[in-house]
Formats: structure tokens, C-alpha cells, sequence
């Protein structure tokens, strides 16, 4: 009886460590697309870029998205590392200000918010 009950112990912690394991979680990130109003804007072209450079001329992006009807757009399986962001819906862009990330939290869910004017 004490090995079946070890055995199922042991067997339901292996189970919950594979669930809960930081391993699979990817890092990404969720930004969220205001306009200068403070509302949600959807249909914006967003744009990571992994420098400075590449953001200023518009070249090699990292990854590219929309934002859904309620102003998100999410990056999957970044690196832990600044990114830049080019955020454009017809006039309307971040350009002035908001155009950098801080570093990403590794196997996290970071949150930004852009305002676009």
C-alpha cells in the first residue's frame, strides 16, 4: 500500500511540475495601440524591430501584426531583449514618443502600451 501510494505521489508531482515549468512559457509581447484620445484603435500595422537602426529604416523587422477590435496585438517567442516599435494606422502613428520597449521579462508576458497621434 505504501509503494502504490508513493508510486501515485510521485507520479502526480512529475505531472504538476510539467504543467507549471517555466520552460513553457514562451516570452512574447502584448501591446496594446491607444489613440492621442485615450481609445482603443484597432486595425493598426505594428512592427518590431530588433535595433535602432533597422526601426529608422524600416528595414528587417522582427516580426510584423494588427491589432484586433480591441487594440492588441500579440509577439510570440521574442528574445529577452529592447525591442523597437513602429505602430501606423493612416496618418496616425508613434513616431513623436513610445517607440521603444523596455528589456523583455524572459518566459513572461510583457505588457506595453503605444499611444498613436
Amino acid at each position: 500500500m505504501k509503494k502504490q501510494l508513493f508510486f501515485s505521489l510521485f507520479i502526480f508531482l512529475l505531472i504538476g511540475m510539467g504543467f507549471t515549468s517555466s520552460d513553457a512559457i514562451p516570452t512574447s509581447l502584448k501591446i496594446t495601440i491607444r489613440n492621442d484620445l485615450g481609445n482603443l484603435e484597432s486595425g493598426v500595422s505594428v512592427t518590431l524591430y530588433a535595433n535602432k537602426e533597422d526601426f529608422q529604416k524600416e528595414e528587417n523587422p522582427v516580426q510584423q501584426g494588427t491589432t484586433n477590435d480591441k487594440g492588441v496585438v500579440s509577439f510570440k517567442q521574442l528574445q529577452a531583449k529592447v525591442y523597437f516599435v513602429a505602430a501606423v494606422k493612416g496618418d496616425m502613428n508613434n513616431y513623436g514618443a513610445g517607440v521603444q520597449t523596455n528589456k523583455l521579462e524572459e518566459k513572461r508576458v510583457n505588457k506595453v502600451t503605444i499611444i498613436i497621434e
